[in-house]
């Protein structure tokens, strides 16, 4: 790789950083979370597909946050009603974590203002070409970096994938 590709590449790593570091401040600190810290509603958000709940390791791996910073908001979003633990079908040592009733209906609340406000966000400069083109370079570069990540655990691991 050439000196100018590296700078490049680079340049556009620290431009995307800090778009998306600028964007969730702008989102944490004028969003309309209720009672909600806008972690929590990441964790809420992360049960919404999983009906069935998610194990903390999955839910650490989604919000981006420690197993043990997982742990905190888990206790306190279930100390508040809005996720419940249950059993583990295929693990009866571990549990999954799922959204209660009042999760649901908080997370839909919480989740349709969010999405408002990431609209406006991001078409005050962007139209939906330019929205589209990013969507698809921010999944290239996730689905390699995940790929990435499955071939260091599988290394890690001794085995192959």
């Amino acid at each position: 790789m050439k000196g100018s590709e590296i700078r490049l590449a680079n340049e556009a790593w620290e431009t995307l950083f800090r778009a998306q570091a600028t964007l969730s401040r702008e989102f944490e600190h004028h969003g309309d979370w209720g009672d909600l810290l806008p972690t929590e509603y990441g964790v809420l958000y992360a049960l919404t597909g999983a009906p069935d709940g998610r194990r903390m390791t999955e839910l650490c791996d989604d919000v981006l946050l420690t197993q043990a910073g997982v742990s905190r908001l888990v206790a306190r979003l279930e100390q508040r009603g809005l996720v419940e633990r249950a059993a583990d079908p295929d693990d009866g040592r571990a549990s999954r974590i799922r959204l209660t009733p009042a999760g649901t209906d908080v997370q839909r609340r919480s989740g349709r203002m969010h999405a408002r406000h990431v609209a406006a966000a991001m078409t005050r400069t962007l139209d939906a070409t330019e929205l589209e083109t990013l969507r698809e370079l921010s999944r290239r570069l996730l689905d390699a970096a995940t790929v990435s990540r499955a071939t260091d655990r599988s290394a890690a691991e001794g085995t192959t994938s």
